[in-house]
């Protein structure tokens, strides 16, 4: 069975600092793009970043500067490197893989069951 499971999620200072995982099991990704989506109460589910199986990485502009995406390929895991973090930024995140175009929501075949993260302001 694939899975894709997040951690990392907690609550932190807004200034503060989160690093987010997501580890996945049951089969490799290779050749899979890994994203980041977040979602806040009444809202819709948004893009936060992604990286592809080429190792490009794309940053929301609302995050851009603050969080950073990587992943290793060898540990089949992806992370999400938050700083400087905001109150705007609590939501619950999701990981997730997928082949076609990263920003793009139903692009991604694979979700993980997301992680909570709350910034106190």
């Amino acid at each position: 069975q694939v899975q894709l499971i997040e951690s990392g999620g907690g609550l932190v200072q807004a200034g503060g600092s989160l690093r987010l995982s997501c580890a996945a099991s049951g089969r490799t990704f290779s050749g899979y793009n890994m994203g980041w989506f977040r979602q806040a109460p009444g809202k819709e589910r948004e893009f936060v970043a992604a990286i592809t199986w080429g190792n490009i990485t794309l940053h929301a502009n609302s995050v851009k500067g603050r969080f950073t995406i990587s992943r290793d390929i060898a540990k089949n895991t992806v992370d999400l490197q938050m700083n400087s973090l905001k109150a705007e930024d609590s939501a619950v995140y999701f990981c997730a893989a997928g082949r076609g175009p990263v920003v793009v929501r139903s692009s991604y075949d694979y979700w993980g069951q997301g992680t909570q993260v709350t910034v106190s302001s």
